[in-house]
């Protein structure tokens, strides 16, 4: 059986598919998709902490799928940006788990992770199946993946009709 780790940019799938598609991502769906007759290895959700209640629950919602949580404090600077970046721990933990993995799943559409994904690829002879939202997902991350799969209606939370 073919072995799998998972690793979700949540603040890149929240915004892509919310600016795409005004909805959310079903990270269920996704889960029961990219580990379809897969040997789970790892599964990360890398996020920032503001420390809200609705978060919280967001949260515990991914640790109940199966997904370990990494927080990261979300800090506001003076100018009225934000920093929350989780692209080297990311990257750090996707290598680590490439050595163990027959596919390596990665949810993103931020194209700084083309080298990372050309990496796995060329030294650990992994595949690599990047999500992200078409439209909004780097092209050079795209090319670089061995698959990519497009997060489109099949992977969103359905709005509800009330």
């Amino acid at each position: 059986m073919e072995t799998v780790s998972l690793f979700v940019d949540v603040q890149n799938i929240y915004y892509t598919t919310r600016q795409t598609y005004k909805c959310h991502f079903d990270y269920n769906k996704f889960w029961t998709e990219a580990t379809a007759n897969r040997q789970l290895v790892k599964a990360i959700a890398y996020t920032t902490d503001r420390g809200d209640d609705k978060q919280r629950q967001f949260q515990n919602i991914l640790r109940a799928i199966g997904f370990e949580v990494k927080l990261k404090p979300f800090i506001q600077r003076a100018d009225g940006s934000a920093k929350g970046d989780w692209d080297v721990g990311i990257t750090l933990d996707a290598i680590e788990y490439a050595a163990n993995s027959d596919v390596i799943v990665l949810a993103s559409g931020d194209g700084d992770f083309d080298l990372l994904v050309r990496k796995m690829r060329e030294k650990y002879k992994v595949n690599v199946e990047v999500y992200g939202v078409p439209q909004l997902t780097a092209k050079s991350l795209i090319d670089a993946a061995s698959v990519f799969k497009p997060i489109d209606n099949h992977l969103l939370l359905k709005k509800s009709s009330r």
